[in-house]
């Protein structure tokens, strides 16, 4: 049985349909049943359990192979750290008492680092939290999402205003979420040994400058890149409904990709597919 957390999200989502596709036997566990529904639709089988709740992770997990592990953001943390240590605590609870013997985590480039990072600290926190444990651990590092950019559509179709936090001609790996899934669930049913630690990322680099482009092209339509400065930073997310601490992680998180510290720290990142322009014209 394969356990996918986080299976109401972008990856997770993705990643249980394609192991029931696959003819995988998958339990998704959500923490809104409400949210579910679509996971039902399709035939998986929908386990309620909050991560915070490790008994109800312990049974979440009974009977599992193989777990899909990530750190959920909630969206207004009043410290996002502390709850991130507090569920990879109840991860590792979970998995001691379950007999999970193979855990694959989404974790992100920039993962190395152990503070400084912002957001990224959660995947530093969860690629160390089962040391010691007798059990097979992978973790995949995507590049930063073209999804991202898809947040800002709504302001573009209206204004014709593209947001960035980056200088707009720094150049980032990227890649697309559902490439992501794709590989996950490779990885997750491949039983030959594995790596340790996957990079990923998509085709090719893009700046602000190239992502602003393709917008154009694709939906045919003047769009002005306009670059949100570091003096900025703090009252935009403020604006944008983030608490100090979600504003805080953010910022030392952006930074942190800006200084280049989410550089590849594998000799031979994985290159997948598919480039924006295409993850674009099926978005929209």
């Amino acid at each position: 049985m394969n356990i996918v957390l986080g299976a109401t999200g972008q990856i997770g989502f993705m990643l249980a349909n394609n192991l029931f596709k696959k003819g995988q036997p998958v339990r998704a566990v959500v923490r809104d049943e409400a949210k579910a529904y679509e996971l039902k639709k399709i035939g998986i089988e929908v386990f309620v359990a909050d991560y915070l709740d490790k008994e109800a992770l312990i049974k979440a997990f009974h009977g599992g192979k193989t777990a899909f592990l990530l750190t959920p953001e909630s969206p207004n943390p009043e410290n996002y750290l502390d709850e991130v240590n507090l569920i990879i605590d109840n991860y590792r609870e979970a998995i001691q008492a379950s007999g999970i013997n193979k855990i694959v985590g989404l974790s992100s480039m920039g993962a190395q680092h152990e503070s400084d990072t912002g957001n990224l600290v959660a995947s530093y926190l969860l690629e160390h939290a089962f040391s010691g444990l007798n059990i097979e651990q992978i973790f995949v590092r995507p590049a930063y999402y073209y999804s991202n950019w898809i947040g800002y559509l709504e302001l573009i179709m209206a204004e014709g205003i593209l947001p960035t936090f980056f200088p707009l001609e720094m150049k980032l790996p990227m890649i697309s979420p559902i490439d992501v899934a794709e590989f996950l669930a490779d990885v997750m049913i491949r039983e030959t040994p594995q790596e340790r630690i996957y990079e990923v990322c998509g085709p090719q680099d893009y700046s602000s400058l190239d992502i602003v482009r393709i917008f154009e092209k694709v939906l045919n339509k003047n769009v002005t890149l306009q670059q949100i400065l570091p003096d900025e930073w703090e009252s935009t997310l403020e604006q944008a409904g983030f608490t100090s601490d979600g504003a805080k992680n953010f910022m030392l998180m952006t930074k942190a990709v800006i200084d280049g510290r989410t550089k590849s720290d594998t000799p031979n990142p994985v290159r997948l597919l598919m480039n924006f322009q295409r993850f674009l014209e099926q978005t929209v």
